[in-house]
């Protein structure tokens, strides 16, 4: 089936395209969703953007066909069959890992509240087709030490939409994704950012009232706040590294960890307050980083993950806890221009829907050895702020030019100050 195209109407075209994957979820297998036009603007052009993103993972997964039907690209031929074991789970959690929050939110309209809510019903099938040792797109999450990783981003996506993703499921697949994601325990992660995925399994695993280790939660806790090197930024073990890591994984990942392991156990939630504060700085660099055009430094590894490089300052606009003088309204308006650069570059997409390897379009040679197909969904990551709800600043004040476009259009700006005092742990 070709793809679909737009009749005028992209909210009417939304809902047929929903729905008809819910009664025969194998339409998303060989279509996306409509490109959005360069009209559509603000929340409809996010809502639709990601539903292009993630349709394709979502309804192949809920269908049984993940695995048959992904192409699997990777940076040299000679990748493709060990990034076989791990890329379908890693389109999985990272398409949910931006998209739950939108599923969570009550407060939408009636038909966007009509397509999340589908979109929900397909997630949690495909959580319990991942799980179902008779259904052709079971995943083995022992099959190596990059499950940890994704294991945890899923983990981190159930936590975000809790309600949907967790207690809508039925109790099989709740069982049976309890004793899958323990399988993960195996791996050690190394000293750096991949602490974090262990700390964030069983944190998973002590909200869903299953047995937990405390061990690896107070590792991650004890190293980051070792590795913190100032104003706002942490090393990615010992040293630091001219990257993203700090937003694709580091502080979003840290901050949920303690902030929902407090609903278990509170020996740590004094960190909480001192980590926001650096979150907070490390936010009003990103939203810095994002030039009058959308672009941005294309500095460091695992850049191919595209706009969710800006992952933590999605977090702190959908968490409400921007920094001083960075209004929600210039922030949403930076990150659609970094997203309409990263996801509306020609040759993003194959014919078929899937993401293809690159930064501004397809651009293969941007690949380390553990990028692939499923590697590229972390874009998802961006549009954490859809579980805003419409009235909220984010989507309902006025455009305004973030930073950088105003400074470099003459207006004269407050000067920028580093973090102080610098939220050390005492």
């Amino acid at each position: 089936m070709g793809r679909m195209r737009s009749n005028g109407s992209s909210r009417h075209t939304r809902r047929e395209f929903l729905g008809a994957a819910m009664a025969s979820p194998a339409l998303m297998s060989t279509s996306s969703a409509a490109a959005p036009t360069a009209e559509t603007k603000g929340r409809p052009y996010w809502i639709e953007t990601l539903e292009r993103v993630v349709g394709p993972v979502l309804g192949n997964l809920a269908a049984g066909t993940l695995k048959e039907r992904m192409p699997v690209e990777a940076a040299t031929d000679k990748d493709v069959p060990k990034r076989r074991l791990f890329t379908h789970l890693e389109a999985f959690g990272r398409a949910m890992c931006g998209l739950a929050p939108w599923l969570e939110s009550p407060d939408k309209s009636a038909s966007e509240s009509d397509a999340s809510q589908r979109m929900a019903a397909l997630a949690r099938k495909c959580l319990a087709n991942m799980t179902d040792p008779a259904c052709p797109d079971r995943m083995d999450l022992g099959a190596g030490p990059q499950n940890l990783v994704d294991a945890a981003f899923l983990a981190h996506a159930i936590l975000r939409a809790r309600r949907e993703l967790w207690e809508k499921l039925d109790a099989a697949p709740r069982e049976r994704l309890i004793a899958t994601l323990k399988t993960v325990r195996q791996f050690k992660p190394g000293n750096n950012n991949w602490l974090l995925f262990a700390a964030m399994v069983e944190t998973f695993l002590a909200r869903a009232g299953a047995d937990w280790r405390e061990a690896p939660i107070q590792t991650a806790i004890d190293s980051h706040e070792s590795w913190y090197k100032g104003d706002g930024v942490y090393g990615d073990g010992p040293e630091f590294h001219w990257d993203y890591y700090n937003s694709f994984v580091i502080q979003p990942m840290y901050i949920d960890c303690l902030e929902h392991i407090a609903g278990v156990a509170e020996k740590w939630s004094g960190l909480l307050p001192g980590v926001l504060a650096r979150a907070r700085r490390y936010a009003a660099i990103q939203e810095r980083l994002i030039a009058p055009d959308g672009s941005y430094p294309a500095i460091g590894r695992s850049i191919a993950y595209r706009c969710g490089a800006f992952q933590l300052l999605a977090q702190m606009a959908s968490r409400d806890e921007l920094p001083e003088g960075v209004s929600p309204q210039q922030v949403r308006c930076a990150l659609e221009a970094v997203i309409r650069r990263t996801l509306g570059a020609p040759g993003t997409f194959d014919a078929s829907g899937w993401l293809r390897i690159g930064l501004a379009g397809h651009q293969p040679g941007l690949a380390e050895g553990y990028i692939s197909t499923g590697s590229l969904y972390l874009c998802s990551a961006a549009f954490l702020p859809l579980g805003l709800p419409p009235s909220h600043p984010f989507w309902s004040a006025p455009d305004a030019d973030w930073t950088s476009r105003a400074i470099w259009s003459g207006r004269d700006m407050r000067a920028d100050h580093a973090l102080y005092p610098p939220a050390k742990k005492k």
